[in-house]
Protein backbone atom coordinates (compact mmCIF):
# COMPACT_ATOMS: atom_id res chain seq x y z
CA UNK A 1 0.00 0.00 0.00
CA UNK A 2 1.66 3.77 -1.17
CA UNK A 3 1.53 6.25 0.90
CA UNK A 4 1.92 10.04 0.57
CA UNK A 5 5.55 11.66 0.82
CA UNK A 6 4.53 13.62 3.99
CA UNK A 7 3.57 10.63 5.60
CA UNK A 8 7.30 9.81 5.03
CA UNK A 9 9.24 12.81 5.94
CA UNK A 10 9.54 13.31 2.26
CA UNK A 11 9.03 16.82 0.55
CA UNK A 12 6.83 16.62 -2.73
CA UNK A 13 9.04 18.85 -5.57
CA UNK A 14 6.71 18.06 -8.35
CA UNK A 15 4.58 15.34 -9.64
CA UNK A 16 6.03 11.85 -8.66
CA UNK A 17 9.42 13.13 -8.07
CA UNK A 18 10.00 13.91 -4.04
CA UNK A 19 13.33 14.24 -1.95
CA UNK A 20 14.22 13.68 1.41
CA UNK A 21 17.12 15.02 3.81
CA UNK A 22 18.63 12.87 5.42
CA UNK A 23 19.65 12.91 9.12
CA UNK A 24 23.45 13.58 10.16
CA UNK A 25 25.16 15.15 6.77
CA UNK A 26 21.79 16.97 5.60
CA UNK A 27 22.53 14.93 2.68
CA UNK A 28 19.34 14.90 -0.65
CA UNK A 29 17.98 12.08 -1.50
CA UNK A 30 15.65 11.59 -4.52
CA UNK A 31 12.96 9.87 -5.88
CA UNK A 32 11.47 9.70 -9.08
CA UNK A 33 8.53 7.73 -9.94
CA UNK A 34 7.55 6.01 -13.13
CA UNK A 35 5.00 3.21 -14.31
CA UNK A 36 6.44 0.12 -12.86
CA UNK A 37 9.82 1.58 -12.35
CA UNK A 38 11.24 4.51 -9.75
CA UNK A 39 14.56 6.52 -10.07
CA UNK A 40 16.96 7.04 -6.67
CA UNK A 41 19.00 9.76 -6.82
CA UNK A 42 21.93 9.24 -4.13
CA UNK A 43 21.50 6.21 -1.35
CA UNK A 44 22.53 7.97 2.03
CA UNK A 45 25.73 7.11 4.13
CA UNK A 46 25.20 3.88 4.85
CA UNK A 47 23.80 0.24 4.01
CA UNK A 48 21.28 0.69 6.97
CA UNK A 49 20.59 4.02 5.94
CA UNK A 50 20.40 2.42 1.88
CA UNK A 51 17.61 0.21 3.61
CA UNK A 52 15.69 2.88 5.08
CA UNK A 53 15.27 4.54 1.66
CA UNK A 54 14.90 1.29 -0.05
CA UNK A 55 11.63 0.48 2.20
CA UNK A 56 10.29 4.35 1.49
CA UNK A 57 10.49 4.46 -2.03
CA UNK A 58 8.40 0.99 -2.20
CA UNK A 59 6.12 2.54 0.44
CA UNK A 60 5.70 5.61 -1.74
CA UNK A 61 5.67 3.55 -5.66
CA UNK A 62 4.44 0.28 -4.80
CA UNK A 63 7.36 -1.53 -6.18
CA UNK A 64 10.97 -1.46 -6.18
CA UNK A 65 13.80 1.06 -6.85
CA UNK A 66 14.44 -0.54 -10.63
CA UNK A 67 17.37 2.81 -11.32
CA UNK A 68 20.23 4.63 -8.80
CA UNK A 69 21.89 7.34 -9.96
CA UNK A 70 25.02 8.60 -7.78
CA UNK A 71 25.33 12.41 -8.24
CA UNK A 72 28.73 12.09 -6.94
CA UNK A 73 31.44 9.47 -5.22
CA UNK A 74 31.64 10.88 -1.69
CA UNK A 75 30.65 8.65 1.02
CA UNK A 76 27.30 10.24 2.82
CA UNK A 77 25.74 10.05 -1.05
CA UNK A 78 27.18 6.88 -2.29
CA UNK A 79 27.23 4.28 1.02
CA UNK A 80 23.59 3.01 1.03
CA UNK A 81 24.50 1.79 -2.83
CA UNK A 82 24.49 -2.32 -2.17
CA UNK A 83 20.92 -1.74 0.23
CA UNK A 84 19.69 -1.95 -3.99
CA UNK A 85 20.57 -5.01 -5.34
CA UNK A 86 19.13 -5.76 -8.88
CA UNK A 87 18.61 -2.00 -9.95
CA UNK A 88 20.33 -0.14 -12.64
CA UNK A 89 23.16 2.26 -10.99
CA UNK A 90 24.54 4.99 -12.81
CA UNK A 91 27.30 7.20 -12.63
CA UNK A 92 29.53 9.42 -13.82
CA UNK A 93 32.36 7.89 -16.09
CA UNK A 94 35.54 7.35 -13.92
CA UNK A 95 33.57 7.00 -10.93
CA UNK A 96 34.13 3.38 -11.11
CA UNK A 97 37.93 3.37 -10.65
CA UNK A 98 36.80 4.90 -7.18
CA UNK A 99 35.13 2.42 -6.21
CA UNK A 100 38.22 -0.43 -6.84
CA UNK A 101 39.47 -1.67 -3.42
CA UNK A 102 42.05 1.40 -3.02
CA UNK A 103 39.27 4.15 -3.56
CA UNK A 104 36.47 1.88 -1.11
CA UNK A 105 39.18 2.37 1.48
CA UNK A 106 39.92 6.37 0.83
CA UNK A 107 35.76 6.28 1.06
CA UNK A 108 35.90 4.14 3.90
CA UNK A 109 38.24 6.38 5.83
CA UNK A 110 36.88 9.93 4.85
CA UNK A 111 33.80 8.68 6.44
CA UNK A 112 35.32 7.54 9.77
CA UNK A 113 37.01 10.84 9.78
CA UNK A 114 33.80 12.79 9.24
CA UNK A 115 32.12 10.74 11.94
CA UNK A 116 30.78 7.35 10.52
CA UNK A 117 30.45 4.72 12.87
CA UNK A 118 33.79 2.43 11.40
CA UNK A 119 31.79 -0.79 11.61
CA UNK A 120 29.19 0.89 9.14
CA UNK A 121 32.04 2.32 7.22
CA UNK A 122 33.68 -1.01 6.85
CA UNK A 123 30.29 -2.59 5.90
CA UNK A 124 29.32 -0.55 3.35
CA UNK A 125 32.44 -0.04 1.83
CA UNK A 126 33.30 -3.66 1.73
CA UNK A 127 29.69 -3.79 -0.24
CA UNK A 128 30.22 -1.28 -2.17
CA UNK A 129 30.19 -2.30 -6.40
CA UNK A 130 31.05 0.23 -9.24
CA UNK A 131 28.23 1.42 -11.32
CA UNK A 132 27.21 -0.65 -13.82
CA UNK A 133 26.58 2.57 -15.87
CA UNK A 134 28.70 4.93 -16.53
CA UNK A 135 27.80 8.32 -18.34
CA UNK A 136 29.91 10.22 -20.16
CA UNK A 137 27.84 12.88 -21.73
CA UNK A 138 24.27 12.74 -21.44
CA UNK A 139 21.95 9.57 -21.02
CA UNK A 140 17.78 8.99 -21.42
CA UNK A 141 16.26 6.78 -18.79
CA UNK A 142 12.87 5.26 -19.84
CA UNK A 143 10.83 5.24 -16.71
CA UNK A 144 7.61 3.97 -18.15
CA UNK A 145 4.48 5.48 -19.64
CA UNK A 146 6.45 8.27 -21.30
CA UNK A 147 8.34 9.47 -18.29
CA UNK A 148 11.65 10.28 -19.19
CA UNK A 149 14.92 11.49 -16.86
CA UNK A 150 17.64 12.62 -18.06
CA UNK A 151 21.45 12.08 -16.44
CA UNK A 152 23.89 14.05 -17.27
CA UNK A 153 27.17 14.52 -16.80
CA UNK A 154 28.14 18.49 -16.39
CA UNK A 155 31.53 18.31 -13.98
CA UNK A 156 34.18 18.61 -13.03
CA UNK A 157 33.67 20.81 -10.36
CA UNK A 158 32.78 19.48 -6.75
CA UNK A 159 34.39 16.29 -7.76
CA UNK A 160 35.68 15.20 -11.29
CA UNK A 161 32.45 13.01 -11.01
CA UNK A 162 29.54 15.22 -11.10
CA UNK A 163 26.16 13.96 -12.57
CA UNK A 164 23.23 15.43 -12.85
CA UNK A 165 19.48 14.61 -13.05
CA UNK A 166 17.17 16.43 -15.14
CA UNK A 167 13.24 15.28 -14.11
CA UNK A 168 11.10 17.06 -17.21
CA UNK A 169 7.44 18.31 -16.16
CA UNK A 170 4.97 21.39 -16.09
CA UNK A 171 8.25 22.73 -13.79
CA UNK A 172 11.16 20.88 -14.03
CA UNK A 173 13.57 19.54 -11.70
CA UNK A 174 17.24 19.28 -11.43
CA UNK A 175 19.19 17.12 -8.66
CA UNK A 176 22.76 18.98 -8.74
CA UNK A 177 24.32 16.67 -6.20
CA UNK A 178 26.87 18.71 -4.25
CA UNK A 179 28.03 21.07 -7.26
CA UNK A 180 24.82 23.19 -5.30
CA UNK A 181 24.73 23.28 -1.48
CA UNK A 182 22.21 25.62 0.05
CA UNK A 183 22.59 25.36 3.69
CA UNK A 184 26.39 25.55 4.28
CA UNK A 185 29.23 26.80 1.43
CA UNK A 186 29.95 24.11 -1.09
CA UNK A 187 32.78 21.97 0.05
CA UNK A 188 35.80 21.55 -1.84
CA UNK A 189 37.93 18.97 -1.05
CA UNK A 190 41.34 17.77 -1.92
CA UNK A 191 39.22 15.88 -5.01
CA UNK A 192 37.20 19.08 -5.82
CA UNK A 193 38.26 20.79 -9.56
CA UNK A 194 37.55 24.14 -8.36
CA UNK A 195 38.78 26.02 -11.68
CA UNK A 196 36.15 24.01 -13.68
CA UNK A 197 32.97 24.25 -10.93
CA UNK A 198 31.54 27.73 -12.31
CA UNK A 199 31.20 26.62 -15.80
CA UNK A 200 29.62 22.84 -14.45
CA UNK A 201 26.95 25.32 -13.07
CA UNK A 202 27.04 27.08 -16.03
CA UNK A 203 26.29 23.72 -17.68
CA UNK A 204 23.74 22.90 -14.62
CA UNK A 205 21.92 25.97 -15.65
CA UNK A 206 21.65 25.27 -19.04
CA UNK A 207 20.10 22.09 -18.45
CA UNK A 208 17.73 23.46 -16.07
CA UNK A 209 17.19 26.96 -17.49
CA UNK A 210 15.23 29.83 -15.51
CA UNK A 211 11.96 28.45 -13.98
CA UNK A 212 13.17 25.00 -13.15
CA UNK A 213 13.48 24.05 -9.33
CA UNK A 214 17.12 23.17 -8.39
CA UNK A 215 17.47 20.50 -5.61
CA UNK A 216 21.12 21.02 -3.93
CA UNK A 217 23.03 17.96 -2.36
CA UNK A 218 22.54 19.80 0.96
CA UNK A 219 19.59 22.35 2.11
CA UNK A 220 16.77 23.62 0.53
CA UNK A 221 15.45 23.48 -2.87
CA UNK A 222 16.56 26.54 -4.98
CA UNK A 223 15.97 28.87 -7.98
CA UNK A 224 18.39 29.57 -11.05
CA UNK A 225 18.74 32.84 -8.80
CA UNK A 226 20.26 30.97 -6.47
CA UNK A 227 22.31 28.80 -8.55
CA UNK A 228 23.81 31.68 -10.36
CA UNK A 229 24.86 33.73 -7.55
CA UNK A 230 26.59 30.55 -6.39
CA UNK A 231 28.37 30.22 -9.17
CA UNK A 232 29.72 34.10 -8.97
CA UNK A 233 30.94 33.36 -5.60
CA UNK A 234 32.92 30.44 -6.18
CA UNK A 235 34.11 32.45 -9.09
CA UNK A 236 35.25 35.07 -6.90
CA UNK A 237 36.60 32.65 -4.43
CA UNK A 238 38.86 30.73 -6.93
CA UNK A 239 39.94 33.32 -9.00
CA UNK A 240 38.11 32.16 -12.37
CA UNK A 241 35.49 33.57 -15.25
Amino acid sequence: MTVTWEELGWEHVAGGVGRCRLPGWDCTAGLVVGSGAALLIDTGASLAEGVRLREQAERLTGHPVTHVALTHPHFDHVFGTPAFAGAEVYGAVGMDGLFAPRGREELRADAVRNGLDRAAAEEAAGALLPPRHLVSGEWTLGLGDGRQVLLANVGPGHTAHDLAVLVPGDREVVFCGDLVEESGEPQAGPDAVPARWPAALDRLLGLGGEDALYVPGHGAVVGAAFVRAQRDELAARFGVS
